[in-house]
């Protein structure tokens, strides 16, 4: 059995997901970012196997890195990283808003924290392979604009969310290729389409499916072998938007980046 980080843990898709892996006998790392919210979550988990809880703030990208040294410190076991957490478009009509570090919130939660996440624990996970990491990501792409990455002209909370998860799917193909080899696989997926949740219900729209549906292709991803590199629809093996893997594209992405975390 594996001990599993999934970040976002205290609702929605990452809840269950969590129940599903705990039930399964994995040891679950649940995060939330609500002390209460995640404490009760943990004591639910511990009812039907092995949990424990961390607390952080994705948007704050020092609570990312002091939760990956947390994390790595008490499990350096670890075996499997979900980066589930994620923020929607939000209402509709509503303003651009800004993370701790003063990022799009957007771009900051559903990206830049799984990139530092990631990078904070590849160490423990390259230790013991084989491991898995797992970017729960959209259908719902729309490449960067470069020269205006954190989208401070026309913004829009659709845009700035299908940026971010853009900059995810690309991220992870650059990442398999980097990893290749080491017995780490990485994969991003969309898990299902407008599933009933927050976030969804935030941005005004009826929910299609339920979080049931989309957790068979986190679960797939997280517990069998499926190879790296790859973009998942639900179960299914799926392209991504083209740019994302397009090498020029990714290779300008990554440099964006590192200009973004060296902020």
């Amino acid at each position: 059995m594996s001990t599993v980080l999934i970040t976002g843990a205290t609702s929605g898709l990452g809840r269950y997901v969590a129940f599903a892996l705990v039930r399964d006998g994995h040891v679950v790392l649940a995060h939330g970012r609500d002390r209460a919210r995640t404490g009760h979550l943990v004591q639910e988990l511990r009812a039907e196997g092995r949990a424990e809880g961390f607390v952080a703030d994705l948007a704050s990208l020092t609570e990312v890195r002091d939760l990956g040294a947390r994390v790595a410190e008490a499990h350096p076991e670890l075996d499997v990283l979900i980066n589930n957490a994620g923020v929607g478009a939000g209402p509709r009509g509503s303003g651009r808003e800004l993370s701790a570090d003063g990022h799009e919130l957007r771009l900051a939660v559903n990206y830049l924290a799984p990139v530092v996440l990631t990078r904070a624990l590849l160490p423990v996970l390259r230790t013991d392979p084989p491991a898995r990491i797992v970017n729960v990501g959209s259908a719902g792409q729309e490449p960067l604009d470069f020269t205006d990455p954190e989208l401070t002209r026309g913004y829009s909370g659709v845009s700035a969310y299908c940026r971010s998860k853009f900059a995810l799917a690309a991220h992870t193909f650059t990442l398999a290729e980097e990893l290749a080899g080491t017995g780490v696989a990485v994969n991003v997926l969309h898990p299902a389409t407008y599933m009933d949740t927050a976030m969804v219900r935030d941005g005004g729209i009826t929910p299609w499916h339920s979080v049931a549906d989309g957790a068979p292709g986190v679960l797939a991803l997280a517990t069998r072998d499926t190879g790296s590199g790859g973009y998942y629809d639900g179960t299914r093996a799926a392209r991504a938007h083209e740019a994302a893997y397009d090498p020029e594209v990714r290779k300008r992405l990554e440099a964006v980046t590192g200009q973004l975390l060296a902020m």
